[in-house]
C-alpha cells in the first residue's frame, strides 16, 4: 500500500524548533522524527511514500534530494565536482514530496494526494507520532470489516500520579496507569479511496465533522493498539523520546508490540 504522511503544520507548540524546521524534521537520535515514521512503514514492507508539504516544505525536500551526501562519507573533487561516496548507505523507499499548501488542513492535504494515490487503500499517519504498532494486523482488520476508515486507538502517555487524601493527609499515592487514561485517536489509519469525496476542501479537518459523519454511519473502526505510542507536540514530548533513544540500544517504536 501506498503511505501517506502529513508534514504540513506549523507544529506552534514546540516553536523551539519550528521557528527554524517543519517538526517532522525534528531530530530524534540522528535522524528527523519523519524518517522513524517511515522506517516503521518500511520494516512491514511499505516503502511508497507520499509526503504532504505546507509550512517549510523546503527544509523537508532539502533533506531527501542530499539523503545520500547527509547519510554516507564521501570525497569530492573540487575541480570537476565528482563526488565519490564512500559507505553509501541505500534504502529501497519510494519517496515523493508534494507541496499541499501552507494553510491547508490535514484533511485538506489528503485530498489533494489524491491523484498520486489513485483508486486504491492507503495507509495515512501524522508526521510527530511514533509507535511500535503492528502495521500488517492494522491492514487486516481494515480489510475484515469493510468500513471506509480504520483507525489506529491508542493509550494516551500517563503524566501524573494519583493522590488519596484525607483531612490534607495523603494515604494513597499510586502513579498513574496508562491503561486508564481511555482510548485515543493513535494517528495510524488505513482508509479506503471514497474518503477523498467526502472531504470537502482545503478548509477540512481529518479529526472534526468527517471523522464525526464516519462514525455516524458506521464507516470509523478502531484497531486497538496496546504498545508503545507517543506523540511529539511539546518539548517535553521531545526530551523524553530523546531520552529513549539515548537509553535504549533499539528505541521502543522501532520493534513489533
Amino acid at each position: 500500500m501506498k503511505v501517506i504522511i502529513l508534514a504540513g503544520g506549523f507544529g506552534t507548540r514546540l516553536s523551539e524548533f519550528t521557528e527554524s524546521i517543519p517538526k517532522p524534521m525534528v531530530q530524534i537520535g540522528p535522524k528527523p522524527i519523519l524518517w522513524h515514521i517511515m522506517e516503521t512503514y518500511a520494516n512491514y514492507g511499505h516503502k511508497d511514500f507520499y509526503i504532504a508539504l505546507g509550512y517549510k516544505a523546503e527544509f523537508v525536500k532539502e533533506y531527501f534530494l542530499n539523503f545520500h551526501a547527509l547519510n554516507s562519507d564521501f570525497t569530492i573533487d573540487l575541480s570537476s565536482g565528482q563526488v565519490t561516496s564512500k559507505n553509501k548507505k541505500s534504502l529501497d523507499w519510494t519517496v515523493s514530496l508534494v507541496n499541499t499548501g501552507l494553510n491547508t488542513m490535514t484533511g485538506g492535504r489528503v485530498k489533494k494526494m489524491r491523484d498520486y494515490v489513485g483508486n486504491e487503500p492507503f495507509l495515512l499517519t501524522y508526521g510527530d507520532g511514533l509507535a511500535n504498532i503492528n502495521i500488517r494486523n492494522l491492514i487486516e482488520l481494515h480489510k475484515s470489516h469493510g468500513k471506509l476508515v480504520t483507525l489506529s486507538a491508542v493509550r494516551p502517555s500517563a503524566r501524573f500520579g494519583r493522590i488519596e487524601m484525607h483531612k490534607n493527609q495523603v494515604f494513597s499515592f499510586a502513579e498513574k496507569s496508562q491503561t486508564s487514561e481511555g482510548w485515543i485517536n493513535g494517528g495510524y489509519f488505513v482508509m479506503e479511496p471514497e474518503i477523498f469525496d467526502l472531504i470537502e476542501g482545503d478548509d477540512s479537518p481529518l479529526e472534526g465533522k468527517l471523522f464525526e459523519e464516519l462514525s455516524k454511519s458506521e464507516n470509523l473502526m478502531a484497531y486497538k493498539h496496546d504498545g508503545f505510542w507517543q506523540c511529539m507536540d511539546t518539548k517535553r514530548d521531545y526530551e523524553f523520546l530523546q531520552s529513549l533513544w539515548s537509553v535504549d540500544k533499539v528505541p521502543p517504536w522501532l520493534l513489533e508490540s
